[in-house]
């Protein structure tokens, strides 16, 4: 249990009930359990739906005291969970003995519903401390069970009045009715409990997953390079090299995916800086400059994005600066629901006429084009200001979100 729960003052709900007329009475005990039944469906925090269960039931059998007992298995006591009346620090630290000796340890041992009219005349059991300091002088304790056939039940709903009076067997099948609703929604809570272990196993299985493909990628990477650097025909050298970079940007991407905060997304603005740093080591003469929005993406995205912008890159430093270093510029905005992504450079710029969809286009833009469309987005080529050649890719976000860590 993870919440705090609410403390409630000692001042008395109600005082003893006129049940003269006995038709309201019962009624509004049915209105009750209906709006508590209501709210347990609302809303998912067990804390408050014991809380809610101690105030509904005590203000049904116009008490001043309730509470809510769980069994320790391990202590053999009954422990207070959610309470009203009861002054600070009771919650979470009064315990009552769990054995027949007890109203309360009575109903956990025997699941019977134990009505006691006259505590201080009781022969069945003894009046445990709690209620002694507070002038209890009846109380009612019904067993709350889960939901699972054969399960340990949960512990204890009690009602306590200081009062003189008369609880009934109809008092105690109210208060059967929340101690029944509550079962439920301990059983719902054991459900998502174990929904969630199920979903964090899972994160974990797929955070390994994408953590061995990045090992293996930079394996194959290695490999690569090493063939690249024992190739005595500088075209195999160049394509072993374009490959082995090409390999390096998917396993950067899988790098994030099993480091990131959400399974199966990676922070785009993170993602980019590093990817460019990485072709920053391959071309040290040069200077890439890198922003991004703070945007979550899929990896679906990722993937062939990493591979344009390393394409897009690697062909700037390659082309665009025959004669000396020079400045590639990443940019990626997120704009109505769309990733702009512009990679631009200050150097000789691309031919007149220049087609990046007529055939006989180097691999390098074939590759390019075939990614823009995997995105189902668009490439625009323009020149630069003032000089330099800019390329702009635009394409849709599914689920275009922002990081956790964006202000």
């Amino acid at each position: 249990m993870t919440s705090e729960p609410r403390l409630v003052s000692s001042t008395a709900v109600d005082a003893f009930p006129d049940r003269q007329d006995e038709l309201p009475y019962r009624r509004r005990q049915q209105a009750l359990l209906r709006d508590f039944g209501t709210a347990t469906l609302q809303t998912r925090d067990f804390r408050q739906i014991l809380q809610h269960a101690v105030e509904l039931s005590a203000r049904g059998l116009g008490c001043s005291y309730a509470k809510v007992l769980e069994y320790l298995p391990d202590e053999q006591r009954l422990i207070v969970r959610a309470g009203i009346g009861w002054p600070a620090g009771t919650v979470d630290h009064a315990t009552l003995g769990a054995d027949i000796e007890s109203p309360a340890g009575f109903a956990y041992q025997t699941g019977q519903s134990v009505i006691s009219n006259h505590l201080e005349e009781e022969t069945r059991f003894r009046t445990p401390k709690l209620l002694a300091e507070h002038g209890i002088k009846r109380a009612i304790n019904v067993l709350i069970r889960r939901g699972g056939e054969g399960d340990t039940p949960f512990g204890v709903l009690e009602a306590d009045s200081h009062y003189p009076g008369q609880f009934d067997d109809a008092d105690a099948d109210f208060l059967a009715g929340f101690a029944g609703l509550l079962g439920i929604a301990i059983e719902r809570q054991h459900a998502d409990a174990k929904l969630q272990e199920a979903l964090d196993h899972e994160a974990l299985l797929t955070r390994e997953m994408s953590h061995r493909v990045k090992n293996s990628l930079t394996s194959v990477v290695g490999l690569l390079r090493v063939q690249a650097r024992g190739s005595e025909s500088l075209d195999v050298k160049r394509a072993l090299e374009n490959a082995a970079m090409r390999v390096a940007s998917i396993a950067e991407v899988h790098d994030h995916l099993w480091r990131g905060s959400k399974i199966g997304y990676v922070d785009l603005s993170d993602f980019v800086s590093h990817l460019c740093q990485n072709l920053q080591s391959s071309a040290p003469e040069h200077r890439l400059q890198s922003r991004s929005d703070p945007i979550i993406i899929s990896a679906d995205k990722a993937i062939p994005l990493g591979l344009l912008v390393n394409e897009l890159v690697t062909n700037a430093i390659k082309y665009a600066y025959v004669d000396g270093p020079g400045v590639v510029m990443v940019d990626a905005r997120e704009i109505d629901g769309h990733l702009r992504v512009e990679i631009s450079d200050e150097g000789a710029g691309l031919p007149d006429g220049f087609d990046i969809n007529q055939p006989r286009k180097s691999l390098g833009f074939r590759v390019i084009s075939g990614l823009v469309r995997q995105l189902m987005g668009e490439i625009t080529i323009s020149k630069n200001i003032p000089r330099g050649a800019l390329f702009t890719i635009r394409f849709p976000l599914d689920h275009p979100a922002r990081s956790p860590d964006a202000s």
